[in-house]
């Protein structure tokens, strides 16, 4: 039976989120216009709603489903 590889997390999911949006939209700003720099940006937006949702779910104001 294969072992699963496991490490600990040394940053959060939001600063890494963050640190991966941040590097798709710089390594963006430095390509011409085309779909690989389309996908940059695409990729760092995803980034930054899984941040909000992230958030949200870890809200005091939400409730567990009755």
């Amino acid at each position: 039976m294969l072992k699963r590889r496991r490490f600990k997390q040394t940053m959060t999911l939001n600063e890494r989120l963050a640190e991966e949006a941040k590097r798709c939209r710089e390594e963006a700003r430095a390509l011409a216009p085309g779909h690989r720099r389309e996908m940059l940006l695409r990729r760092a937006r995803q980034d930054e709603m899984a941040m909000q949702i992230d958030s949200w779910l870890r809200s005091p104001g939400l409730r567990a489903p009755t």
